[in-house]
């Protein structure tokens, strides 16, 4: 590698210093912007290894972002549970093409929306079952609807569901059984394999890998995914003793252009076990 000019320093790892040097400056731009407290960054070549942490673990704190910070994964949990779901097809617990409905019969008998701003009757039927390759490829026909709440019959009856499909908020969903089942009550936007919608198919992996595996979804990921790996700080919720490792979490104030606070670490949406471990962004 080369800077501009001259020779980078490298490490024994073959990691440029001045390129680490230039990513802990556009990291830190973030921070003294105020567009976030905090961060770390993670660089890893032929062993070595570089943490890198900017900021606090909140805006009004002095606590020192570092390393052991906990933060919230959202939808980076989608790839774990198809991590879970892979688990359960090589032992032969479910089966690619196969229709979710053996274990999920509250998804059998699908009827599909004429269309996606119509009526919640006018429907025809499903071509075909939905599969695991369709849930995995978020093509099962359903998923989150990019439009105002409330603007359509579908997206009023999701939200009087709490089928979770906004922003993650832990607490609101019920549990597995009775999400499955609400969500069995609504049409399909696509017909199975149809249509490409983000999000759903990986909370209904969530169900199935518990059905399949004959126990809850977190047991599952705990036991077959994060202790193998060592990722003991990974899970749906944060015990109390740990909370102090929680980062807080905002979003941006549209009014503002500021950072207003979404979750507090000790009282928040995580400091409790949901109802509903939430396969998409649980």
């Amino acid at each position: 590698m080369q800077g501009a000019g001259s020779l980078d320093a490298m490490s024994s790892g073959g990691l440029s210093e001045a390129r680490l040097g230039r990513m802990h400056h556009v990291m830190e731009g973030y921070v003294e912007r105020g567009e976030l407290p905090g961060l770390v960054t993670l660089v890893s070549r032929r062993g070595e290894v570089v943490v890198d942490a900017i900021g606090t673990m909140a805006a009004d704190g002095a606590e020192p972002l570092g390393r052991e910070t906990i933060f919230r994964i959202s939808s980076m949990t989608k790839p774990v549970t198809a991590v879970a779901t892979m688990i359960l097809l090589e032992e032969c617990l479910l089966r690619l093409d196969e229709p979710v409905d053996r274990l999920l019969p509250e998804l059998a008998g699908r009827r599909v929306l004429k269309g996606i701003d119509g009526p919640l009757e006018d429907t025809v039927p499903a071509a075909r079952p939905i599969t695991v390759r369709d849930l995995l490829t978020f093509c099962m026909g359903f998923g989150i609807i990019m439009a105002e709440p409330g603007s359509t019959p579908l997206l009023r009856a999701m939200s009087g569901l709490r089928l979770g499909q906004g922003p993650p908020d832990p607490q609101e969903p019920p549990g597995g059984d009775e999400w499955i089942r609400n969500l069995g009550t609504l049409p399909l936007v696509h017909q199975p394999g149809e249509g490409w919608m983000y999000n759903t198919g990986s909370d209904v992996l969530g169900v199935l890998i518990a059905r399949a595996s004959g126990r809850p979804c977190e047991a599952f990921l705990r036991e077959r995914v994060f202790e193998p790996l060592g990722m003991s700080d990974t899970g749906f919720s944060v015990p109390g003793d740990d909370s102090g490792r929680l980062a807080t979490v905002y979003r941006t104030d549209p009014a503002t252009g500021g950072l207003s606070l979404y979750d507090d670490p000790a009282t928040g949406q995580w400091s409790v076990a949901p109802r509903f471990a939430s396969g998409g962004a649980g």
